[in-house]
């Protein structure tokens, strides 16, 4: 956005953590500001005087009473819709791909109630749907690199045949550029990598990039549900039950979903080529690792 004269505020809840942002644009084209996300006339102030709005807050388990999927994946981005429906500013909301099926997912449920009440509230709204999200400093590859990279054995849920379009993080934000560009409102837009692979192909792939061999076991669901109970109890739990039930669904294309190769954007990055750009950080000698 920066690299075409947009200024950008960055919404934080800790302005001391998110100073990186500072740098990651044209220089003085990115504030950030501190504001509690449910104190609704501080929202409305800071977005009364900007152009669009972009929601990309979302969390992956519930901790603590107000992080809750109900406050943060429904009752708050209706909040930001109707703000800006009176403010006559666009609105772009990031949800998730592949919710439909999951409703016995409480993340699930409370992403497509979310859905649902924005474009009850705001139908000029565009909601960004999009399946495994990577990139250097994603939540998702490296954490799993940084396990298999100190594990000899690798759980696999559902045998690993669910199946994922996973999407590169620069080729989601080029689709948000297009978005402001050409004036697209009132759409649903899934947001797809050039590939479909399986759970299993994708940690075959982390593997390979890391030169490393590990035991892919299958898992039965009883003993996977038993431990993402146990799991799920850590701070930053690697699988929760909810998630769990999650992964029973593919996260591929809807069958009369509209996606951004239909909109012209197609995704450039698959996903070995991706990682490879980044796995040397897990690589015996790091930068300066030699790929057998």
């Amino acid at each position: 956005m920066t690299k075409n004269d947009y200024k950008v505020i960055c919404q934080t809840r800790n302005t001391h953590k998110a100073v990186f942002l500072k740098t990651s644009g044209s220089l003085g084209y990115i504030d950030i500001v501190e504001a509690n996300i449910f104190d609704e006339d501080n929202l409305e102030k800071l977005i009364e005087n900007c152009d669009i709005c972009i929601n990309l807050i979302g969390i992956l388990f519930e901790q603590k009473k107000f992080n809750t999927f109900k406050n943060i994946h429904t009752i708050f981005p209706i909040k930001i819709a109707k703000i800006c429906e009176k403010k006559k500013v666009q609105f772009i909301h990031f949800s998730a791909l592949g919710l439909d099926k999951a409703k016995d997912s409480k993340y699930a449920k409370s992403k497509i109630d979310g859905e649902l009440g924005i474009k009850e509230n705001n139908d000029r709204s565009v909601i960004v749907k999009p399946s495994l999200v990577f990139s250097v400093s994603d939540s998702l590859t490296t954490k799993f690199l940084s396990i298999l990279n100190n594990v000899p054995v690798f759980p696999l849920y559902y045998s690993g045949l669910t199946k994922f379009t996973p999407i590169h993080a620069s080729d989601v934000s080029d689709l948000v550029y297009e978005i402001i560009i050409k004036e697209i409102h009132s759409k649903s837009i899934e947001a797809i990598g050039p590939e479909v692979l399986t759970f299993k192909q994708i940690i075959e792939i982390l593997l390979e990039c890391i030169d490393k061999k590990r035991l892919l076991i299958p898992l039965p669901l009883t003993i996977a549900k038993l431990s993402a109970s146990v799991l799920q109890m850590l701070p930053n739990p690697l699988i929760t039950l909810d998630q769990l039930r999650l992964l029973k669904y593919d996260n591929i294309k809807s069958e009369n979903g509209i996606t951004n190769f239909e909109l012209g954007h197609e995704s450039k990055i698959n996903f070995k080529d991706g990682v490879m750009k980044y796995a040397y950080n897990w690589r015996d000698g790091g930068q300066y690792s030699i790929r057998k």
